[in-house]
Formats: structure tokens, sequence, C-alpha cells
């Protein structure tokens, strides 16, 4: 069964005028309600914060709202961390080059760079909202979790529709913010039916139209096939998880693998009990892919590793701690592994750091060999930032040259406002210091952010959460009324 229910926010509420602005106003298609009484052993939740990092920037700087938000680096290669659906309805999307998200929306398009401790802060208040009615959640990443509640045990469609409608109700009134909610027997079934329900509804999919659903969709949607399963089952005329799921078991393991390929075809016919628990603190986070040919030059090698390292800070990023050591792994055509490691004096996230790290341990394949795969990791994970005392240093990368820095376009790493609030008293306030998205403190207007700055003046929009659209000003940027702002003030 598909169910959408909208709860409105109470009349008045500071959410209510965030939300006007969503895909909730708009006329939904109502589904069947095929199943409605049908009941299940067990219904996993899956849910999942909308479009959650430019969402928290329109929740916090009100003027942002209804506008197509972009959440990245700004530089030549920078990258979109978030984008609105307003943004999005232009063809932006997450880890698109930021140029191109921008050529996309056009003139309209707002760009301002990720603040971490904001998204960190709002996603603690999601989950103890969620925690009321879900006690135990499996937390995947800043704005998603797992959730299976004991009173949904035996429970129908219908029940389990009302009691996501009642969960997005609370998070919408207490938050701010929508949430999207799929439910199944499991979290196979729960994470596409938040994928169905996106953006802003509820999708409840009944035992008995589960394996309709499965049958029609991509392999590639199969919670477990990356693009190297994907080609090999498409070759062999493979494409849908039906066709998957009609493959003897054995034929699966034999393709994919002896426990993963079993692992994947029982998720296929919809056998999925693998249980919701609390997620122990990751003591590593990584990404690694395998390329389709191998990598035989350095060259090669470089680009491979920016892109692994990339990868792993957005997930570092959701994971809300810093990194001390870098590891790269390399995968040869022999099947052998050669990994090195790279350890920092201090833990960072800063995402050039971090990838200059990576590149120091790159080994030239013409030495090593032709390689296959390339991974990078994080480790020595803490809590506790330190920034260098010669950053210059860390990110230094000794197997660029000189030339290649003249063909490479520069970037000033992402500004993070949880650095130095307060510059030292010798430097003098300017308009690079005052760089858009930045949160500012105004002696009489109180909080606000850089909306722009250049030839010795800066605007400030004041606003926050509570305040609806705020005035903007424009300042001379060594204003001494002017100063930099903790970004969680942004939430009042």
């Amino acid at each position: 069964m598909a169910a959408g229910k909208s709860a409105r926010p109470g009349a008045g509420s500071d959410s209510q005028e965030f939300i006007s602005n969503s895909a909730a106003d708009r006329p939904r298609p109502q589904a069947p309600d095929t199943g409605a009484t049908e009941t299940a052993r067990r219904w996993v939740l899956h849910m999942d914060m909308d479009a959650f990092f430019a969402s928290v920037e329109q929740l916090t700087r009100p003027t942002l709202r209804g506008r197509p938000v972009l959440v990245g680096g700004t530089g030549g290669r920078g990258v979109v961390a978030g984008a609105s659906y307003e943004a999005r309805v232009f063809g932006a999307r997450s880890a698109m080059p930021m140029h191109q998200a921008k050529r996309l929306v056009g003139a309209t398009a707002v760009v301002v760079p990720p603040r971490p401790v904001v998204y960190s802060a709002v996603s603690a208040r999601v989950f103890e909202v969620l925690r009321e009615r879900i006690p135990v959640l499996e937390t995947l990443s800043y704005d998603e979790a797992f959730g299976e509640p004991v009173e949904l045990a035996g429970a129908s469609a219908a029940d389990v529709s009302e009691f996501c409608a009642l969960v997005r109700r609370q998070v919408r009134e207490r938050i701010g913010l929508v949430v999207s909610i799929g439910a199944g027997t499991g979290k196979q079934l729960a994470k596409i039916a938040s994928g169905l329900a996106k953006p802003d509804g509820i999708r409840v999919v009944s035992p008995g139209e589960q394996q309709a659903l499965l049958a029609t969709l991509p392999v590639r949607r199969l919670w477990g096939i990356g693009p190297v399963a994907e080609q090999r089952l498409r070759a062999l005329g493979i494409e849908t998880v039906g066709a998957f799921a009609a493959l003897p078991e054995s034929e699966a393991a034999s393709l994919l693998g002896g426990s993963v390929g079993t692992a994947l075809h029982r998720l296929a016919r919809g056998i999925d009990d693998r249980p919701v628990a609390e997620r122990a603190e990751a003591k590593q986070i990584s990404a690694e892919t395998t390329y389709e040919r191998d990598i035989v030059t350095l060259g090669q090698l470089r680009a491979a590793i920016e892109e692994m390292a990339a990868a792993a800070h957005r997930r570092l990023g959701d994971d809300g701690r810093a990194a001390r050591t870098v590891v790269l792994k390399l995968r040869k055509a022999d099947m052998s592994i050669v990994t090195r490691s790279f350890t920092l004096p201090y833990a960072t996230e800063d995402p050039a750091t971090l990838t200059a790290a990576a590149l120091r341990s790159a080994i030239d394949p013409v030495e090593l060999g032709p390689i296959r795969l390339v991974g990078v990791g994080f480790g020595g994970l803490s809590e506790v930032r330190q920034e260098s005392l010669f950053p210059e240093l860390d990110q230094e990368d000794p197997g660029r040259s000189a030339a290649d820095e003249a063909e490479t376009p520069s970037e000033r790493p992402i500004p993070e406002p949880d650095r130095t609030l307060v510059p030292p008293a010798t430097r003098s306030f300017t308009t690079e210091f005052w760089y858009p998205g930045r949160d500012v403190a105004h002696r009489e207007h109180g909080h606000g952010w850089v909306q722009g700055s250049g030839h010795g003046r800066v605007t400030i929009r004041f606003e926050s959460r509570s305040t609806g659209p705020g005035p903007a000003y424009t300042f001379a940027a060594d204003d001494t009324e002017l100063s930099p702002a903790d970004p969680l003030l942004s939430l009042r």
C-alpha cells in the first residue's frame, strides 16, 4: 500500500513558514488503498530528512526559503554537498561539480559553504525527537536512520502509515524540517520505500506487494550491488531485481561470490532478517572502488585517489569526527593488496589536508604494476579537532610539480566557521575575511550572515531560525561593530 499523509504544523509555529515553501503544499497523488489491512510480523522504518543540508540552511536563514540553494565549495574544483529541491528542479544534485550546478540553476542560485557544526546539532535534535517514539535507532548519517518500533509488530499497513504520519508531524512541529518515511518488512524494502516517498511523503510496502515492487526495480537498487557487479549481471542480460531473483541461488553465488551472492539473492526475493540496532562507533571511515580498466599511470592513480578521498571525506562529514591517520589501499591486477598509511600530528576534517596525505602515499604503477582497486580510509577518529600551525605544509603534495600547479585551477579550502571566531587584534577585517555564508554578530542588529562582500564593503542579512526573513545592511569591512559569530546561534 502507498499512503501519503501530510501533517501540518500548528498555527503560528516557526516551522509552518518553512514548510509553506516545500512540496507539502502541492497536491500529492493518492495511491490505491490496496493492502491497507495486511499485517506483517515486523515493520522496519527508514527515515530520511529531505535535502537535509540545504533544508537546514533554509531553516536557519529564512530568506533562503523557497530559493535554489547549493551547499558546497565555491572554488574552481568545489563540489555540491547538498541541493535544495528548488535547485534540483534545474538538475543540480549532490556530488556534482559546483560550477556545473551553478550553470544549470543560473543567476538565481544561492551558494553557501557547509556548516557541519550546525548540521550535527540539528541532526541530534531530530534523532532525539525520533527516539521518543522509536527508542532504538540505527543511524546511518546526519539525516538517515532505521527504526523497528516494537508496537508495530503484527500491525496492519494502515496502522504503520498512521504511526509514520505522527512521527513526521512531531519532527515538523518541533524541528521545522521534513522527513520522508518508508516502511517494509526489512531494511532493504524500507530504504527503497523512503526513496519512493520523497519528497515529503510516506510509502508503506505491504507484504503482498513487495515482490511485484522489487521485480521491476533496476538491479543497481539492490543494496550491495555496485557498478562492477551491475556490469557483470547486465552482461548476462540481468537488469532487474526480479531477473536476479529468478536465478538459482547457486548461480547467484557463483556470479557474485559465495556469501555475498547468497545474501543479495535473499534480498532480491524480499527476505531480509537483518536486525535494527544502535551502531557501534566506527574505527575507520573509508571509500573504495574497483575500476573497469587497470590504472597504469601515476596521473590516473592520483585522480583516483582524489576521487576516493573526496568520497571518504563526505562520509567523515556525516560521522561528525575528525581523522588523524590516512590509509591508502591499492589492489593490484594480480589481486595482491598494498596498503600505506600517513599519520598527521593532529586530527582534522580539512579535505585538502587529508587528500594531500593520501597522495603522499601513492606508488607509481610503473613500479608497482597495474592497479584495479583504489581505496582511501581515515582512522584515528576523534571528536577533538586541532588546527595545524602550518596548514600549507600539511596540504603540500610532494608529487605535484610546479607545472601541475600552473595547469590546475587553485581553490581556497572551504572556510570552517567553527575555527577561530575572533581574528588576532593585529589583523584588519577584510572582505576576504567576510566570505559569503559566514555567521556574523553585530552589536545592534544581532545575528546574521554574509550575503556578499567586495571593494571594502560587506552586506549582512540579519536573521535566525525564529526571526523570519530579516533585513540586510551594508557596512565597511573594518566596521568595529561586526564580529564573527558562533554558527549555532542561527538556531535560536
